[in-house]
């Protein structure tokens, strides 16, 4: 269901993220992300003069490469808007990021890396989401490519637990991995749980 009609309004600010995964040919993955801010007013600025209404304040990508670990083997960093001059020179600061592996933790390592004065909030800001969204992607797209090789541990989809809707217990789960569900078993689902599922017990 659509939001409800609004007051008389203007806008003043806009801003577009967007995310793109690339599956590579070399076993890698490429993770894009692209952040627009456009002025909804003008703004004066000292570095460009006036922002004029419906121009660009920031345009900036990011690019993650990331193995079958989820461990991030190349970056680049491009600002091609910025409302000060200096901003740019803070793109080789990312490169810090080669050989960290995004998973549990990501928030505050991104903080540690790039938080206040060492980066830029509009790049945490995309680095964020983007550890996400290539988090979930390669992490389904690496299952998928070594399901031969999977270890009993590996069988829990990442999804379980995640949110709501992705809950042990509720009827997506019972659906889409019964052997995982958490509810109401019978006896079957119970033995065949216990011999071939034995790690994940609840």
């Amino acid at each position: 269901m659509p939001l409800s009609q609004p007051s008389k309004r203007e806008p003043i600010h806009t801003r577009n993220i967007r995310f793109t995964c690339f599956r590579r040919p070399d076993d890698r993955w490429d993770i894009e992300g692209h952040l627009l801010d456009t002025a909804g007013y003008p703004i004066k600025n000292t570095f460009r003069g006036i922002i004029k209404k419906g121009q660009l304040i920031h345009d900036m990508h990011l690019r993650l490469t990331l193995d079958s670990e989820i461990k991030i083997t190349a970056v680049e960093a491009s600002m091609d808007d910025t409302p000060y001059a200096i901003c740019p020179t803070v793109e080789k600061v990312f490169q810090k990021l080669i050989d960290e592996t995004i998973g549990p933790g990501w928030t505050p390592r991104i903080r540690d890396l790039f938080g206040g004065v060492l980066g830029c909030v509009h790049m945490v800001d995309l680095l964020l989401p983007i550890g996400t969204v290539g988090f979930k992607t390669v992490k389904k797209e690496a299952s998928t490519n070594k399901e031969a090789n999977l270890k009993v541990a590996d069988y829990a989809p990442y999804q379980i637990n995640t949110c709501h809707a992705m809950a042990s217990d509720s009827e997506i789960v019972k659906d889409r991995w019964s052997l995982l569900y958490t509810g109401h078993k019978n006896l079957n689902q119970k033995i065949y749980y216990q011999i071939f599922y034995p790690f994940y017990l609840l």
